[in-house]
């Protein structure tokens, strides 16, 4: 089935202007972004290749628009809106002030604040954003308990209408015990917080190994085209471990050029592909010989990819 087109943006968290159409329904936001971390233009790269992709179907009129909001020193919050339904949501606002000012910039509203999880990291604008726009907070139920001003509980395979835009709950714990991903089919997205990274996966801190795999199993099967949007701008610092425990993949060689030439831009490397991370992140690889080989388990071990996800994960916390 063709998959619609999503227009991506990365807007500066003080004045942005636009530059205009680059290809593909790719827009690009000149501006500078605080601490000087993001200037310039959207990298094209990732976002670009995956476009060509696509295809545009009749359903492209519809597809929402995800904007990147740089916060504190490496975190995103995304602020998705449909020009069709005036849809306004925003995912984990770690902060309220550069959401506010990307939302001002734009002459927007919000309607929904969306959480993967509870840390204070990507929640910490909910109630001010609450306050001042009277959003909604919608999180996942398993973490209900642990989300500031949460209104709306959704569980894990729950589809929820979101003004239009179809939100699927897909529970993915692992980095938390209640974390979830929010994947929009029509828009040909997903969010993953910190479960999946940019070559990389989140840290343990309340899940097992076989937790962490099966989300990722979860957030793999998605199509290949979908657009990953994460919690942070990990993808320099993942890319050196995914090419010391698996050299010799080409793949992972051309993307780690791209991904240097992005960041000494000091442009944004997100949002990644599913079909992308496939064939680089060694998290998604466990399967494979070659990623194996580079944490030290043997073709003959015998181990199962549970276990081999493990090593790798272990590996990459000590590197």
């Amino acid at each position: 089935m063709a998959m619609p087109q999503l227009i991506t943006t990365l807007v500066a968290t003080g004045r942005a202007e636009r530059s205009g159409i680059l290809r593909n329904g790719v827009r690009a936001v000149m501006g500078r972004v605080r601490g000087g971390r993001c200037r310039g233009m959207f990298g094209r790269g990732a976002i670009l290749r995956a476009m060509k992709q696509r295809l545009v179907s009749s359903r492209a009129q519809s597809a929402s628009d995800v904007t990147l909001v740089p916060c504190l020193s490496d975190n995103y919050a995304y602020i998705i809106h449909n020009p069709k339904s005036g849809l306004t949501a925003v995912v984990d606002p770690s902060e309220a002030a550069p959401v506010k000012n990307a939302l001002e910039s734009r002459g927007l509203s919000l309607d929904y604040i969306l959480n993967t999880h509870h840390h204070w990291d990507h929640v910490g604008g909910n109630e001010e954003l609450k306050k001042d726009y009277g959003a909604q907070i919608v999180g996942p139920a398993e973490d209900k308990a642990r989300i500031p001003g949460i209104d709306l509980a959704l569980a894990d395979g729950e589809v929820w209408d979101m003004k239009g835009e179809e939100v699927r709950v897909i529970h993915t714990p692992g980095h938390t015990s209640g974390h979830c991903s929010f994947y929009l089919p029509n828009s040909g997205a997903v969010f993953t917080g910190d479960t999946l990274f940019s070559l990389g996966c989140g840290r343990l801190f309340e899940g097992t190994p076989a937790q962490m795999h099966s989300s990722l199993a979860k957030i793999s099967s998605l199509p290949e085209s979908t657009l990953v949007f994460c919690g942070h701008e990990y993808t320099q610092s993942n890319a050196k471990f995914a090419l010391a425990v698996d050299p010799s993949n080409p793949h992972l060689k051309a993307r780690c050029e791209e991904i240097d030439r992005l960041r000494s831009g000091k442009q944004a490397t997100i949002p990644t592909t599913i079909g992308l991370e496939l064939k680089t992140n060694p998290f998604l690889r466990a399967n494979d010989g070659a990623v194996q080989k580079g944490v030290g388990i043997g073709d003959e071990s015998g181990k199962s990819e549970v276990e081999v996800f493990a090593a790798i994960r272990s590996k990459k916390d000590t590197f």
